[in-house]
């Protein structure tokens, strides 16, 4: 997941100095971190970590 928490703070910034080519890349990112979240949120609620 750091992986993309460091590409998503990279496509801000690009975002920020106008040199971000492909906006659907930041969109995929975030939906990318929230999916990671999910699926660890439901484990710890099941009471699993695998």
């Amino acid at each position: 997941m750091a992986e993309t928490r460091q590409e998503l703070f990279n496509l801000h910034f690009q975002t920020a100095t106008g040199v971000l080519e492909n906006s659907a890349r930041l969109r995929h990112a975030k939906r990318e971190i929230a999916r990671m979240l999910t699926v660890k949120n439901e484990r710890e609620r099941l009471g699993t970590t695998s």
